[in-house]
């Protein structure tokens, strides 16, 4: 893939993130969702690729979203041919309430490279470089940070693990304090959380628990790029979704996925801040336009790029903010 592409892909996040943005704590989940994805299918059509959506929006989600098997740019024959997993706005109740770590976000492989996970959801757990290798979802919890805390050179009391607040993580957030370790509760976002816990800067060192599949693909991609650790591991809620997965390629409903079972080859990715969170700024509007926080990651360098925009409404494309 071009090297230049993921900052070619940077503008379809910001677009997204600026639509968004502007229904920031307004109440209302379907107007924060489709206005991400009207945005960004629109501004995916200046974008010479030849696309096709792997990991779509989430099917949970009743707004209409860019659905697996969409095909996205504007390119001909000479162009890529990719495939992108992407979440529009990650993190619609967060945006909706006006709190924080809603991003847009877009991962992009070579064809073939991501795994096609159903819409069920998946155990996860990810840290950062210094832990990679010292991670096994096989594993306790209680354990899992003791390895982590070794790894790092730390005691268990120093790590902080993020945690979505759900009833399904009471027996797991019980664990985790019994083991000493201290605990980021989040409303939703874990695909920020999870990258999070590869930049030191954010205080964040562990994720762990019960999130969408999907958003794990979009974790791992990223953390591909920076040299982190992930393992997933599908957690199913009914018969129907275990059929589903067979369908899509997956025979051993049991395995525990990790980094290159989910993303692997040439990945690039790209995302901007929604609301401000641990890793990304939130959309500032001012007379006349917004600045936009993003980040830009490849696999193939392990190159990180922050990308500060000033954005004057006046002169440029309008996505629907």
């Amino acid at each position: 893939m071009d090297r230049n592409l993921a900052l070619e892909v940077v503008r379809v996040t910001e677009a997204a993130a600026l639509a968004s943005a502007r229904l920031m704590g307004r109440g209302d989940e379907k107007a924060c969702d489709q206005a991400a994805v009207d945005a960004m299918r629109k501004a995916f059509d200046s974008l010479r690729i030849r696309g096709t959506v792997v990991i779509g929006e989430g099917e949970r989600d009743e707004a209409p979203m860019l659905y697996i098997g969409e095909t996205v740019g504007c390119g001909d024959g000479d162009s890529s041919e990719v495939d992108i997993a992407l979440d529009p706005l990650e993190g619609t109740t967060i945006c909706a309430t006006g709190r924080g770590n809603s991003i847009s976000v877009i991962a992009i492989a070579e064809r073939g490279k991501f795994l096609h996970a159903p819409d069920t959801y998946m155990e996860k757990i990810a840290v950062g470089p210094k832990a990679k290798g010292a991670i096994d979802l096989r594993k306790t919890p209680t354990e899992n940070l003791r390895r982590i805390a070794d790894a790092m050179n730390r005691y268990v009391e120093d790590l902080t693990v993020c945690i979505l607040d759900r009833p399904r993580h009471e027996k797991l957030i019980r664990e985790v304090r019994d083991a000493g370790a201290r605990i980021k509760l989040i409303g939703d976002g874990d695909v920020a959380a999870a990258v999070a816990t590869c930049f030191e800067e954010t205080g964040v060192d562990v994720l762990m628990g019960i999130g969408g599949a999907p958003e794990g693909v979009l974790a791992a991609a990223a953390i591909r790029c920076v040299g982190g650790a992930f393992q997933g591991r599908l957690s199913f809620r009914n018969e129907k979704e275990k059929e589903r997965a067979k369908a899509m390629g997956i025979d051993d409903l049991e395995k525990v996925f990790d980094l290159e079972d989910l993303a692997s080859g040439d990945v690039m990715f790209a995302a901007t801040g929604v609301t401000s969170g641990d890793f990304l700024k939130g959309v500032r509007f001012f007379g006349g336009g917004a600045a936009t926080h993003s980040v830009v990651m490849r696999s193939a360098t392990g190159t990180v790029r922050y990308i500060e925009s000033t954005h004057h409404f006046d002169r440029k494309p309008n996505y629907g903010w």
